[in-house]
């Protein structure tokens, strides 16, 4: 028997979106004005050692939502793991050069791969992360309690 309420949604639930749905588009929303904020900071503001910890917490930022965009029903600590896992890699990519090459070649590059190695990165993206990871996770159990 085929319903339009789908399998296993009563009809007071399917009303509402899909939790994935909803944790989805405000993903795709939040990382638009993370990017956004990201190309503010780094064409607007003077390239200080400030601006510079502010581009590498939106990038970490950025590359959370990117996985919950992708994968919205991952559990917050995993969403935060991939992202952890993301950044440094890409950090340690900049050890072969390869980045400065062809950022040289075409600049954009660099806004995804970056320039060269500095450890303050990596610990600014992983606290970043971590941040994000806890307030995800904290507004999950809210979600969850109001069930």
């Amino acid at each position: 028997m085929s319903t339009d309420i789908g399998e296993g949604r009563t009809p007071e639930r399917a009303s509402r979106p899909r939790p994935g749905i909803r944790r989805r588009a405000i993903a795709g929303v939040l990382l638009i004005a993370t990017i956004g904020a990201g190309l503010l900071v780094y064409r607007a503001l003077p390239g200080t050692a400030a601006t510079d910890i502010a581009g590498d917490a939106l990038y970490a930022v950025a590359a959370y939502l990117a996985v919950v965009l992708v994968a919205p029903r991952l559990p917050p600590l995993v969403v935060g793991g991939i992202a952890a896992a993301w950044c440094t890699a890409v950090e340690l990519f900049q050890l072969t050069g390869l980045p400065l090459v062809w950022g040289a070649q075409f600049a954009p590059v660099t806004l995804v791969l970056g320039t060269v190695f500095d450890t303050r990165d990596l610990v600014v993206y992983l606290v970043t992360i971590a941040l994000a990871t806890a307030l995800d996770a904290g507004l999950h159990a809210v979600r969850h309690a109001r069930r």
